[in-house]
């Protein structure tokens, strides 16, 4: 019964629910067909509809797009313009690398040639841009090749257009240019080159842009070096200092300028390719070279022929401690002192007269100014018939051969150098003056100096007694002979007066030395004596030794450090001021 009565209200009432959804969900439809009305204006937290947004997103992105083509167009427009006034394009800009595509066989011009008889004429130059300054309507530059300078000059008009002004202002200092100018001869003296006519550009190419920022700049490298005695404080330093200049009241150059940045030398050596570049280290070792040609001709006109000894050498050259050792396979060896042994034995071998020029090698730890562990020694041996003076005078007229070939092919060298290492002209009086080593100890003791008489001069000696024979004698340059025997080496002949003396000699400069030489003992007992006395090892030295066994010329030699001659004849301070690439007990790099 009750199961009949539920199953009656269930027909009743379904017909009504089904009727009451389907009105509400018409409702809904119908509300949201209706229109959305806009938020009042100016109504607080009114928000617009996502489907608005996206429109006004869309319109927005097309207006940016419209205004960004237009921009365009505006850009190509006044480039196009730019383009149309520029004439000078394809008057200058970066050269593509240069790989050997092509031989024009155009003619360049070297900057120290360019002179007066060149006046009216457009050349060809190949340089570095030394300095720059572009203002207004006018550009100056200097350009420098080696130690020579010449000025440039570029006004906008018919050969130089804006863009191209703009353009030379953006190159930076030290990038190589090739550059055709027309040589003119400016209306005022230029005392800021080394050329007395200035060059009017046409064209400007570089060739190879140098980075923006140098270690140093190469005018702060060139200043004069006047704040150090010897050089051995430069050495110490390693940045940079600003140094008050006391050179000021004397050098009208400098005497409205208070302070000067000084590079200090461990700068210059770390950055040594940036420093060579400087006028005054070109000058030096073009000066350099020319001494080593002047002792070749010297020495090939008296007979001497060059030779090349090894610089590998089985145990230890000379017998000496002071080597560097390794190992050569699966034998001991070290890098050649010098080449002493080996020239005697090209001598015993019908070779009278022989020379070398090459680095010899000193592991000596000696952080002074006029000391390298590598160096050029330029060794010269040759027979003698009867006295070691035949060698004494021939050295000396081979250094006076060399020191007046300096200042006469070397003056536009000597003044470039000076400006840097002011130093006194180089006192040589001739015939050289020599002086035994009794008579030098004389002079120390009259001077109130102590000096054994049986020993070498120490560094400060040496000085002190070449100031005492400049005073007496006026001369820079002299020699001093017979040497005790206590500082000389196992081959040097002894006096046959007093054999705690020996036939052996120095040559000086300014009171330091640049030459050590000797007769040698060409007896090979004595020879062998001597090794002993001086507690080295006679195995090693068998050949040497042996090469006096088979009938043996008399003979002498010496050596000049090729740097020290450099360095002492220029007054330069520091003898690493002479060396390219210098190595001492701190420094393998660069």
């Amino acid at each position: 019964m009750i199961i009949r009565q539920l199953r009656l209200f269930n027909t009743l009432i379904r017909p009504i629910q089904f009727r009451f959804i389907f009105q509400q969900k018409n409702k809904i439809f119908k509300m949201s067909d209706q229109p959305v009305q806009p938020p009042e204006e100016g109504a607080e937290g009114a928000q617009k509809s996502k489907k608005q947004l996206q429109r006004e997103k869309k319109e927005a992105e097309k207006a940016q797009k419209k205004q960004e083509i237009q921009e365009a167009q505006k850009q190509q427009q006044q480039q196009q313009q730019i383009q149309e006034e520029d004439y000078c394009v394809g008057r200058y800009g970066d050269l593509n690398l240069i790989q050997s595509q092509e031989r024009t066989n155009r003619k360049w011009i070297k900057v120290g040639d360019v002179d007066q008889t060149l006046v009216n004429q457009v050349i060809l130059v190949r340089a570095r841009i030394h300095n720059s300054r572009v203002k207004g309507k006018l550009a100056f530059l200097v350009l420098r090749e080696n130690y020579n300078t010449i000025q440039v000059v570029a006004e906008k008009g018919e050969f130089a257009s804006a863009q191209m002004l703009k353009y030379i202002s953006g190159i930076p200092l030290e990038s190589v240019v090739d550059i055709e100018a027309l040589v003119k001869q400016p209306n005022k003296e230029i005392l800021s080159c080394t050329q007395k006519v200035e060059l009017e550009i046409r064209s400007i190419k570089v060739v190879s842009r140098s980075l923006p920022m140098l270690p140093f700049q190469i005018e702060d490298a060139s200043r004069r070096i006047t704040d150090f005695e010897d050089g051995v404080q430069e050495m110490k330093q390693e940045e940079p200092q600003i140094k008050q200049d006391k050179q000021e009241k004397q050098d009208k150059q400098d005497k409205n300028e208070k302070q000067q940045i000084q590079v200090m030398l461990k700068t210059r050596l770390d950055n040594r390719v940036i420093d060579l570049r400087t006028p005054a280290k070109q000058a030096i070792f073009r000066v350099q070279s020319g001494i080593g040609l002047l002792f070749r001709e010297f020495l090939v006109e008296n007979g001497f022929i060059e030779i090349h000894t090894p610089k590998l050498i089985g145990g230890t050259s000379e017998g000496g401690t002071n080597v560097f050792k390794l190992k050569y396979f699966n034998q001991d060896a070290c890098l050649a002192q010098s080449p002493q042994l080996y020239k005697q034995m090209c001598l015993m071998a019908d070779y009278d007269r022989v020379f070398e020029v090459a680095p010899v090698f000193r592991a000596e730890n000696s952080n002074t100014h006029r000391h390298q562990c590598e160096f050029i020694s330029m060794d010269i041996e040759m027979v003698i018939k009867e006295h070691f003076t035949e060698l004494l005078d021939l050295m000396g007229d081979l250094c006076i051969y060399m020191f007046k070939g300096i200042e006469k092919r070397y003056q536009k060298e000597i003044e470039i150098i000076s400006q840097q290492f002011p130093f006194e002209p180089f006192k040589i009086p001739e015939p050289v003056l020599k002086l035994t080593f009794e008579e030098g100890v004389k002079m120390l003791h009259e001077a109130g100096v102590n000096q054994d008489p049986n020993d070498d001069l120490d560094t400060t000696n040496e000085k002190t007694l070449g100031k005492l024979v400049r005073e007496k004698y006026g001369t820079d340059f002299y020699i001093l002979h017979r040497y005790p025997k206590k500082a000389r080496p196992f081959y040097t002949m002894p006096c046959h007066d007093d054999p705690n003396y020996t036939l052996s000699y120095d040559f000086f400069m300014r009171g330091e030395e640049i030459v050590s030489g000797a007769q040698r003992v060409h007896d090979p007992e004595l020879l062998i004596k001597q090794i002993k006395e001086k507690g080295i090892a006679v195995e090693p030295l068998k050949d040497y030794i042996d090469s006096f066994r088979y009938g043996a010329f008399p003979h002498g030699g010496c050596a000049f450090g090729l740097e020290r001659v450099a360095f002492l004849y220029f007054n330069l301070k520091n003898i690493r001021n002479a060396c390219m690439f210098p190595r001492d007990p701190v420094r393998l790099f660069p």
